[in-house]
């Protein structure tokens, strides 16, 4: 792990210690120009190429949802998207919340217009105890993110509750009192811990609004896609060995 990270980037002043401080207290940060204009462009073009490539099938590999484009197993589909599990800052986060870890899996979401609530969920699906975190996600917005255009709520501070929503709220649809709404200029990167109480928001705009999910989990447990199953030669072959040893795949 710390050769794999070392020749990816992470080095310990990486995140300053005022960013580890608010991912331990809220559960969430902001890291914001993570991407370019340019880059968020092309991996939008590039998606877009996807959905309409892979229609009825799109997502198929991990998960489908009503009222929203699903793409996964990015890591084999293009090279513009080895930022999302490479990127020094992410990476840091990563391993700050977690200690050892893999990717789980690369996806990308765009709830449709008029679509895209979801109920507040832990991504883990069972309690943990504060400190024995399992599951980190990180949020790459590539629309800027409104209170309009469905916006991923969370519940600052809930990853150290010990619970899960329904174990509090009579409906995980409604409203939390203490909701926010993760907003920010397309470019930034939202890391949470996918323990936070968190969900997507009613798209009320006339447009997708666009993100990719570059999901995390410790090493010992399973991903949510098997990357050595689904690696492809030519992606193995023009990755590195730290990239590797971060999808855990082996030639």
């Amino acid at each position: 792990m710390t050769t794999a990270l070392r020749d990816l980037g992470v080095t310990g002043d990486v995140l300053t210690q005022a960013e580890k401080d608010q991912l331990d207290r809220d559960g969430f940060l902001p890291l914001e120009g993570i991407l370019t204009v340019a880059e968020v462009s092309a991996l939008n073009k590039r998606l877009a190429e996807l959905t309409a490539a892979e229609g009825d099938r799109a997502g198929l590999e991990v998960h489908q949802e009503k009222g929203t484009d699903r793409l996964a197993d990015l890591v084999n589909k293009d090279e513009k998207f080895e930022v999302c599990f490479s990127h020094p800052r992410v990476l840091a986060a990563m391993q700050h919340v977690l200690g050892e870890f893999k990717l789980s899996s690369l996806n990308s979401r765009a709830a449709l217009p008029g679509e895209g609530h979801q109920a507040l969920h832990a991504d883990s699906g069972h309690p943990v105890q504060p400190g024995e975190y399992e599951v980190c996600n990180s949020i790459w917005l590539l629309d800027d993110f409104t209170p309009e255009n469905g916006a991923t709520r969370v519940v600052p501070g809930s990853h150290r509750r010990g619970t899960l929503p329904a174990d509090e709220m009579p409906d995980p649809a409604d409203p939390h009192p203490d909701q926010i709404q993760l907003t920010g200029k397309a470019g930034t990167v939202v890391i949470f811990n996918s323990h936070l109480w968190h969900g997507g928001t009613h798209n009320q705009t006339q447009s997708p609004r666009r993100a990719l999910h570059s999901y995390y989990t410790q090493r010992h447990l399973p991903q949510q896609l098997d990357q050595q199953s689904y690696i492809r030669l030519e992606t193995y072959k023009r990755l590195t060995p730290a990239q590797h040893f971060i999808l855990a795949v082996t030639s």
